[in-house]
């Protein structure tokens, strides 16, 4: 009993983990230097909210680093992180082992938490981004509303927060500047538009008051990434508006971006190679100490300004090596995959972030810091958004616009399986197969983000990968008045309500209803939470197995469910007469009893309690 108890808790601890603390330490990871009084409060939320609850899961579940050590993206990572440690033989650091090994096992829980984060709340993800941009362009207006007050003649604006000069300040603004830019270029609603377009604009003015060269070069590359791995009308927009951009900028600040030279960027780079020299292959050390000093300058640079040549200097050719074909496969991986608009804003923020790395930045490895915006955040993001393509919990296909004139000769050909009263919902085609209907969502929910059709299709996959039946998904749709569509082969057989209706002799619909029980424990025990389950949407198939239909409205969790939603689960088939009186009057000890060769006894305790409080509540 304890030990149940014990592995119970297990369970609801890495539930919480996954669904809830990863994605508000995401968020704050990615906006609270806008809002925090310095940087030393983000690492402790950081690790608070994101790195420690992501070892505690792995511990938990060391299962899972099964499927995320086979991305080469982490393996690479591991590879390039495990030999900066051993340079530390020969570097000059004061610094401990202990000290030194913190900053790449916290990458690495960015790495791992991102994994788990997108394999069980990957529809929390657009949310979360949407809600650190908004939280980053609030910031934003009201630096850029401080800087104008307060502006004089080659002022540079350095953003509140915990930001404390302004080419750092200029790579979060950079990066939620990319975040408007690919919204504006994936997003299938044209009012989207009216938010994202506005923000960029904002975004990249506070970008110019920076005054930083750096972080615009970088923007350019992103645009022009996205133009190519977004290919579409779009695209030709975005071509013109950089030429016109460059154009406007270079006119009216001139001054501002040629005024500071090279801000001894060549010469600090001459002085690098010059070290890099003394030690190519194995490099100075990781950590090592790094004093460049120019002529006629009182203080000597601690950075290359280059990531590039900061990673030689310190591991050398052999550390280079790794850490330059992880950015290359995510680059690849992020073009082959390009159809998940996830991949293409990860891959965007990864180009910004190697434009902005070639006159920025030493530290190869650091923590939590504005340098992350460039690399370690779209790296980790992309390699877990590889790891859950495979494991099917993200939408790998394309979404086609489907023209009225289509979708009106379909109509016309088609036979009316649901409807209401705005119009049809299910519609049998021709050739057999099912088209599906959701209508537009009000811009506030969830549906605006995770369309319900591709949920659908999603579901439908995982459900297959975990052996249980759902139908074919064929193609996703777009239509002009805003609805989505998916394209389906259905399943041959009856939903079990119209074969329960069907049945005449008690003892077979005995043994079916305890065969449902059996199957609904299945779905329980693998973390199904089909939140419309009734017989309607279960399908008897041909071959005597049960298949689940209508899925758009349904959540994979983690674990096995609790007791909790097992109830709630049963209290939404109970709405149904029918099934009520089938699965709950005349046959309740079969489903118990089906229930039961799967289910814990405190589970199948909870469902007669729940079964027998609601008897109740009927019968008064």
């Amino acid at each position: 009993m304890q030990f149940s108890y014990l592995s119970y808790s297990k369970q609801r601890l890495f539930d919480f983990i996954c669904l809830w603390l990863l994605p508000i330490g995401l968020l704050l990871l990615l906006s609270d230097l806008y809002f925090l009084p310095g940087r030393s409060l983000h690492h402790k939320l950081y690790y608070a909210f994101f790195s420690i609850p992501t070892l505690i899961a792995i511990v938990l579940r060391p299962r899972e680093l099964k499927e995320i050590l086979r991305e080469p993206i982490i393996l690479g990572f591991i590879v390039f992180s495990a030999w900066a440690l051993v340079s530390l033989i020969w570097s000059d650091t004061s610094d401990s082992f202990l000290d030194e090994l913190r900053p790449p096992l916290h990458l690495l829980m960015l790495f791992l938490g991102c994994s788990l984060l997108i394999k069980y709340r990957s529809e929390s993800l657009q949310p979360v981004f949407f809600g650190a941009a908004l939280i980053a362009l609030i910031a934003t207006v009201y630096n850029l509303y401080m800087f104008a007050q307060a502006y004089v003649p080659q002022a540079r604006m350095v953003g509140a927060g915990a930001f404390d000069n302004p080419l750092l300040s200029s790579h979060a603004f950079g990066f939620f500047c990319i975040y408007w830019l690919s919204l504006a270029m994936t997003c299938k609603r044209p009012h989207v538009l009216l938010i994202a377009i506005p923000a960029f604009a904002i975004m990249f003015v506070s970008l110019l008051a920076t005054g930083s060269r750096t972080p615009l070069a970088a923007i350019v590359l992103g645009m022009i990434w996205l133009s190519f791995i977004c290919w579409n009308r779009r695209s030709l927009a975005l071509i013109s508006m950089l030429a016109a951009g460059g154009i406007v900028v270079m006119t009216l600040f001139s001054e501002m971006m040629l005024s500071r030279g090279s801000s001894f960027r060549f010469d600090l780079w001459q002085l690098t190679l010059e070290q890099i020299k003394l030690r190519p292959w194995t490099g100075h050390g990781f950590d090592a100490s790094l004093a460049l000093q120019l002529p006629d300058i009182g203080y000597a640079f601690s950075e290359p300004h280059n990531f590039a040549l900061g990673v030689i200097y310190y591991v050398g050719i052999l550390g280079f090596v790794p850490w330059l074909l992880i950015q290359a496969w995510a680059l690849y991986s992020s073009w082959r995959h390009r159809v998940q608009p996830l991949f293409i804003l990860a891959s965007a923020w990864l180009v910004y972030g190697i434009g902005a790395g070639l006159t920025e930045g030493g530290g190869i490895l650091s923590r939590p810091k504005e340098h992350w915006y460039l690399l370690w955040i779209p790296l980790a993001l992309i390699a877990a958004l590889s790891i859950n393509r495979r494991l099917k919990t993200l939408r790998d296909r394309p979404v086609h616009r489907l023209p009225d004139a289509a979708f009106n000769t379909l109509k016309a050909h088609a036979q009316i399986i649901e409807e209401d009263g705005l119009g049809p919902k299910v519609l049998r085609l021709d050739n057999g197969n099912f088209l599906k209907l959701f209508r537009e969502r009000r811009c506030y929910t969830s549906g605006s983000f995770n369309p319900y059709s591709e949920r659908f299709a999603v579901n439908s996959e995982r459900l297959q990968t975990m052996g249980i039946p759902a139908p074919t998904i064929l193609d996703l749709y777009q239509l002009n008045d805003g609805s989505t569509a998916v394209l389906y082969q259905p399943l041959p057989g009856q939903t079990l309500r119209q074969v329960m209706q069907s049945m005449g002799s008690p003892a077979v619909r005995q043994a079916l209803v305890e065969r449902f029980g059996k199957f609904l424990a299945l779905l329980h025990d693998k973390g199904v939470y089909f939140r419309s389950l009734h017989l309607g949407n279960v399908l008897l198939m041909d071959d005597g197995e049960f298949a689940l239909i209508d899925i758009a409205d349904m959540r994979i969790f983690p674990s096995p469910l609790r007791n909790a939603l097992r109830q709630r689960n049963l209290r939404h088939m109970q709405r149904y007469p029918e099934d009520r009186r089938w699965l709950f009057e005349e046959q309740l000890p079969e489903l118990l009893q089906g229930y039961a060769t799967l289910a814990s006894p405190s589970a199948v305790e909870g469902l007669r309690v729940q079964v027998a409080a609601l008897s109740r509540a009927v019968k008064t």
